[in-house]
């Protein structure tokens, strides 16, 4: 056997700030917190996501970033909630596209693409 991803892990100055951001837009929650870190879940998803304290402040574009789709919306009315959450549009050179490029609180670039998909059932994801 291989190995499986269980947690995307994002370095970041206030992981408590990150966590409530993410969590309110993917409809997950805390699973666990400390002092450092804080990692968040959605009910049936085999992936974890944890925030983790380090010194200093993202310098440059993410190497890896998330690409998220509405589930129970169409893209402007996701876009709208989305930069109501605190996200903020992103400029890094993709010209004219479907999909809008925006940053968490701090920085971090995602994607929100322009196609709906349908949510998955609790359960659905495989451990």
């Amino acid at each position: 056997m291989a190995n499986r991803i269980t947690c995307l892990t994002v370095d970041c100055a206030d992981p408590a700030v990150l966590a409530r951001f993410w969590t309110e837009a993917l409809h997950w929650e805390v699973t666990e917190s400390d002092d450092e870190s804080v990692e968040i879940a959605g009910p049936g998803y085999p992936l974890a996501i944890l925030f983790l304290a380090v010194p200093g402040h993202k310098q440059q574009k993410n190497r890896l970033h998330l690409d998220l789709n509405a589930t129970d919306r169409d893209q402007a009315a996701e876009l709208a909630r989305l930069l109501a959450l605190g996200a903020t549009p992103v400029d890094i050179g993709q010209g004219e596209v479907t999909w809008h490029v925006l940053a968490d609180p701090e920085g971090n670039e995602f994607c929100l693409l322009s196609r709906r998909v349908d949510p998955l059932p609790p359960g659905a994801a495989s451990p």
